[in-house]
């Protein structure tokens, strides 16, 4: 292949969201479990089962919703939730219809990854987010530190 005949160049964004706020008020909602756990015999022994199953949703809610990775490009956007990029969801550039900066406030933000059949949310935080419409007429929310940046990445690649 000749230079000439190499694509242009193409803007890549990436960017991760933690919501450090919700992590810890999850992690704090473990004590009353616990103490509901506790609360029908008193002796400490029977503890063990509550604290096991409240320190395994704890671990499992900061592992996998505590934070969005997302790159959006040429390829279209990819969004990973969690330590482990688990959920994950892929949207090529082919799919996508249309891309928009909308805001989110604190009363409509549903935490974490939502699916319904006309629409997926994969939030932590309210503010600025990505809106992706795919061709099928789905909406697509994501959280993004930059909202603007993810969508002017999106708008950079030439029409397919």
């Amino acid at each position: 292949m000749t230079a000439s005949a190499l694509p242009g160049p193409f803007s890549i964004y990436t960017g991760r969201v933690t919501n450090w706020a919700m992590v810890i008020l999850s992690a704090a909602l473990v004590v009353p479990l616990l103490v509901l756990g506790d609360a029908g015999n008193g002796s400490r022994p029977g503890l063990a089962v509550p604290l096991l199953v409240a320190a395994t949703a704890a671990l499992v809610n900061v592992l996998t919703a505590g934070s969005i990775r997302t790159a959006a490009g040429p390829n279209g956007v990819s969004v990973r939730f969690g330590a482990f990029g688990w959920p994950r969801g892929t949207y090529r550039i082919e799919q996508i219809a249309q891309a928009e900066v909308v805001d989110l406030p604190p009363w409509s933000v549903s935490y974490g990854f939502w699916w319904t059949p006309r629409r997926t949310s994969c939030t932590v935080r309210s503010g600025p987010a990505l809106r992706l419409t795919l061709r099928t007429g789905r909406t697509v929310t994501v959280t993004v530190p930059d909202a603007h940046a993810a969508a002017a990445a999106i708008h950079a690649v030439p029409e397919v």
